[in-house]
Parts: C-alpha cells; sequence; structure tokens
C-alpha cells in the first residue's frame, strides 16, 4: 500500500526546520473520512524520532495545538514529533450529535461506544490506541518510542491511554485534564449516551478508577490553572490527587496561580512538558 493510496496530504507548511502537515485518510475504526496532523521536526529528515501524541479537548480539532500551543519550536530542538488526532468522528450527522458542544461531534471522550447509534461510528479510544498509530509507524520516520499528553478532555484520554496500557507510553502529561468523569457532568452526559446507563461500564474511562484499580504505575504530570473555570464542576484534580496518595501512586500536580483553561495557559507550560517528555523519550 502505497501513502498516496491511503493518505491524502490536505496541506503543508515549513515551520523552525520540520514541517507541519495534514492528512486525509479512510478510519475503519470511526468509518468514516478524518484528517490529523503531523509536526515533523527537522531531524526526521535524516533520522526516525520519537513522537508525542497530543489529544486536544472539547470543541477542538487536529489544527487547535498545532496553532495555538507554540510547541514546534522547542520540539524542533527536541528532535521530538508530534501527532494530533481530531476530537471525534466527522462528517457523519446522526440524529443529535451537533446538538451541543460537549457531546457527539468534538466530544468523543476518547471511549469506544457500546450504544446504538454511537458505536458504530464513535470508537476514539480504537483509533488513538491502533489504528491511527498503524498509520504513522508505516508513513512516517518514527522510532517507535511514544509519550502522549492532552488537555481538558484530551486529558483525560492522555491518562486512561497510558493507564491503560502499561510501559506502552514513555511520559504521560495532562493540562486541566478530567480525572473523574465518572462523577462530573462532563463525563456523566457522554457516558451514558456512549456506553450506557450502568455507571460499572464507566470506569475503565476514569483515570481515578484505574488508579485505585492498579492498572499501570505510570507516572503522571499534570498542570492544572487555579483561574480555570471549569476547576470545580468538571476537573476536580484533588479527586486524582487524594486516590494517587492512597494508592502511592506517582503524581505530580502543578497548580498555576492565575491561568485559566485556554491555550494561553498551555502555551505557558508547553515547553516544561515537552521537556519532559524528551527526556523520558530520548532514554
Amino acid at each position: 500500500m502505497t501513502m498516496s493510496e491511503s493518505l491524502e496530504l490536505v496541506s503543508a507548511n515549513k515551520s523552525f526546520g520540520g514541517w507541519l502537515k495534514r492528512y486525509k485518510h479512510r478510519s475503519r475504526a470511526l468509518d468514516c473520512e478524518m484528517v490529523f496532523s503531523i509536526y515533523l521536526p527537522p531531524q526526521a529528515e535524516s533520522e526516525k524520532v520519537p513522537l508525542m501524541w497530543w489529544l486536544s479537548g472539547l470543541t477542538c480539532t487536529d489544527e487547535n495545538f498545532m496553532q495555538k500551543a507554540g510547541a514546534h519550536r522547542v520540539a524542533a530542538e527536541l528532535g521530538v514529533a508530534i501527532v494530533c488526532p481530531d476530537t471525534s468522528p466527522r462528517g457523519l450527522d446522526l440524529p443529535g450529535e451537533h446538538d451541543s458542544y460537549d457531546f457527539g461531534s468534538g466530544a468523543g471522550f476518547y471511549v469506544n461506544a457500546t450504544q446504538a447509534p454511537w458505536s458504530a461510528h464513535y470508537r476514539m479510544y480504537d483509533y488513538v490506541a491502533e489504528e491511527l498509530p498503524s498509520v504513522v509507524r508505516q508513513h512516517f520516520p518514527v522510532n517507535g518510542r511514544e509519550s502522549i499528553s492532552g488537555h481538558s478532555m484530551g486529558g483525560h484520554g492522555a491518562l486512561i491511554m497510558a493507564l491503560r496500557r502499561p510501559g506502552h507510553y514513555a511520559a504521560v502529561s495532562a493540562f486541566a485534564p478530567v480525572v473523574n468523569p465518572t462523577v462530573v457532568p462532563w463525563g456523566k452526559k457522554a457516558f451514558s449516551q456512549y456506553l450506557g446507563e450502568d455507571p460499572s461500564a464507566w470506569t475503565q474511562y476514569d483515570a481515578c478508577e484505574l488508579v485505585a484499580k492498579g492498572a499501570s504505575r505510570q507516572a503522571l504530570f499534570i498542570d492544572q490553572g487555579e483561574a480555570d473555570n471549569f476547576l470545580e464542576e468538571q476537573l476536580r484534580p484533588e479527586r486524582l490527587e487524594t486516590v494517587c496518595a492512597e494508592h502511592d501512586h506517582p503524581l505530580t500536580l502543578r497548580r498555576q496561580p492565575g491561568y485559566d483553561h485556554s491555550y494561553f495557559f498551555i502555551a505557558t507550560f508547553i515547553e516544561d512538558h515537552l521537556r519532559y517528555h524528551a527526556e523520558r523519550l530520548h532514554k
């Protein structure tokens, strides 16, 4: 299978000596066309490089992080590629899919839906964990060393991906993640419709529950803005802090005074995260 048969180049921009490229492909897991972005640092011209996955939050696409986070300069210096998937299937127009910002389009929550009509397409866990990595490994100069990070809903996705797959990622970090979705409004709304009304089916996608069950000993690195307007109702980082303390799970949780939920927050601290990832990716 050639690249031209499976991937369609949407755009390409030179950036800090490397390339930001967007590709379209047909996803088997989601049964629709998807677009993803990849930043290839200049080192990728001559050697295989490690890769950091970035999972974005509600309403985002593959473009938000690449355009707003200011990550390319540091990624180019460190020789780390970055891949950003989209946040949900696209182009389906299922009933109710576009009715609200926190469910359906742009809000896949990185789960494999089990309830109709979502189960036929909303399988973002499989897409991010299995299908897209296979596509990336097939077509780009990556060396098999991977890490994962994300923001908000995507921070939730990064945490559960790492905790459910011990040893797969060299590092995991998150910005303002939804750490306990089974008990907060965003999670309850999405999980009840994607996964059904039985909360016991939700726990496999909840970082707090996974830590409590001892799913993995993966060290967690989190930044949380103290002026985040979603902090008390949706994010609840103290819940993860408590369960990690109870189970002696390694956690670094930095509370950043004055910072909100926006990409200004991410852009401020992304260099710290990239260096954290690179140190572990290059070991």
